[in-house]
């Protein structure tokens, strides 16, 4: 196996593209789909930002160095890796926040509706902001029902307001048939708000084309902005006329720097702008997401797949699979970019993976995840971590005191 993996390596059209991160050494880094790692245009702009720009060129900086834009411009970077018309997509908030708006917007273009239909098995954020909308508003104004994942078309009705979904499953992999679930939704008439937390920046999306009305996403995962970097949001053209979010914050106004004392929202998708950019945290973002610029987002689909099943071989060559059972789909175009596996001791085994220098995470209950960023993730570096991997579960290290106790950060 080591073998194959070093001749794909060799064959990787984009494996010139780990040389734009700064890695640490002795590290395989999997976990890329909860925190993406430093990109070295990111690092050297965070010191452009910090030490010229705030600290020589202070205020003058908001014309200077166009800090007022940096919304619109990462908006911009990002529209077309979501398949999107750059005038449709904002960078600000978190997903949260940016969720909150768009349900609350959604909700009053659908008069007489008022359930808001989710999975059960939905990231839990998406969950919590309806149920927080609906306390707000009381249930005669906001619904919230759940249902499994198979059950999606079967719930959807004349009565139902907007489907919320995330593509790709945060504990599974599961990925959503996008086109299918939007068409079948607008048969009832029901909008649809896309969380594409696990899917920008690995899958290619369409949103245009699916005809999806809203979207949310964040970017410190597979577009490498960094923790808590700004999070964007996305409408469609055909509703900005008439979506109208409650965050009514002075940089959504239209012309913020009247100073008017009414609100006049921004006639295009920067009403989602509420306070001041985080400035930082974006020109960071925004160096991340240049990146992009000459990078095949179908390559990088191609060679998420490929990792995907490469790992899936080394684990049966290891003898690896019994032990650690799949959660995933196994039909590697159903799954997003990650593989899910079950465990009673996943926790402790991610945990004594981490001390062998491989870096991937758990989620509760008892799944272990491992997460394929194909930019920076060689076939030898799944090679290696199968083999510590194997070593761990014929030891049981995992079961050492030093694994078994579960940090604050799970």
């Amino acid at each position: 196996m080591f073998e194959e993996a070093r001749r794909r390596d060799q064959q990787d059209p984009i494996a010139d593209k780990r040389a734009l991160f700064a890695l640490p050494e002795n590290c395989i880094y999997l976990d890329g789909n909860s925190l993406g790692p430093l990109p070295v245009a990111a690092k050297a702009r965070a010191t452009e930002v910090v030490e010229q720009q705030w600290g020589n060129d202070l205020i003058t900086s908001w014309n200077k160095h166009s800090w007022i834009t940096l919304p619109q411009r990462c908006g911009e970077h990002i529209a077309p890796l979501l398949g999107a018309k750059a005038d449709q997509v904002i960078c600000c908030d978190s997903i949260s926040v940016n969720l909150f708006k768009l349900l609350c917007g959604a909700l009053a273009l659908q008069h007489g509706r008022t359930k808001i239909i989710t999975t059960t098995d939905n990231f839990p954020t998406d969950v919590y902001i309806v149920q927080g909308i609906q306390q707000l508003l009381g249930e005669e104004r906001c619904q919230l029902i759940t249902v499994d994942e198979t059950e999606i078309e079967a719930a959807l009705n004349d009565d139902i307001a907007i489907l919320l979904l995330t593509q790709v499953n945060f504990r599974t992999g599961r990925v959503l048939n996008m086109a299918k679930l939007t068409e079948m939704a607008h048969q009832h008439g029901i909008l649809t708000v896309w969380d594409l937390a696990h899917s920008a920046g690995v899958l290619p999306l369409e949103l245009d084309n699916c005809k999806v009305d809203f979207a949310v996403g964040c970017t410190y995962k597979y577009l490498n902005g960094g923790p808590g970097a700004p999070a964007f949001m996305y409408v469609a053209e055909r509703h900005e006329n008439a979506f109208i979010q409650p965050i009514t914050g002075w940089m959504g106004h239209a012309t913020p720097f009247t100073f008017s004392s009414s609100y006049t929202p921004h006639q295009s998708v920067s009403q989602s702008l509420t306070g001041t950019p985080s400035v930082i945290s974006m020109s960071v973002l925004e160096a991340s997401l240049e990146m992009w610029s000459d990078i095949d987002i179908h390559q990088v689909r191609k060679k998420s797949i490929e990792l995907g099943e490469f790992m899936l071989n080394c684990m049966q060559h290891l003898q690896l699979i019994d032990t650690l059972p799949l959660a995933s789909p196994l039909n590697p175009n159903q799954r997003g970019s990650q593989l899910a596996f079950k465990h009673d001791q996943a926790y402790a085994i991610c945990q004594a993976w981490i001390a062998e220098g491989v870096i991937a995470d758990f989620r509760a209950p008892n799944i272990l995840r491992v997460g394929f960023a194909p930019l920076y993730i060689s076939f030898q570096d799944i090679w290696s971590a199968c083999e510590a991997l194997q070593k761990i579960m014929q030891q049981k290290t995992y079961l050492q005191t030093e694994y078994q106790k579960k940090q604050t950060v799970t």
